[in-house]
């Protein structure tokens, strides 16, 4: 398969998945509200972006690592949010 439809698929993936984290940050910060939050589904994404991260640094793809390890960072930051709003 022609490499730069490869890096073209990866990419559009790795904005989209590190993008759908902000609308939810965003809505967290403006609201300071969490109830409707699943602790458990962030906790869950989390653990798996650091295995996703881990396994990138294993397979020396720096591609996906920078992107797993933006998806933590957003991740880990709705959680501690959603930690700090919740009633």
């Amino acid at each position: 398969m022609n490499p730069l439809i490869v890096e073209t698929i990866g990419t559009g993936a790795a904005l989209c998945s590190c993008a759908s984290f902000v609308p939810q940050l965003v809505k967290l910060l403006r609201e300071r509200e969490a109830e409707a939050l699943s602790l458990r589904m962030y906790a869950l994404t989390v653990t798996a972006f650091v295995l996703w991260s881990s396994y990138g640094v294993m397979l020396k793809s720096w591609p996906l690592v920078l992107s797993n390890l933006t998806c933590l960072a957003l991740s880990t930051a709705i959680l501690l949010l959603t930690l700090r709003y919740r009633g």
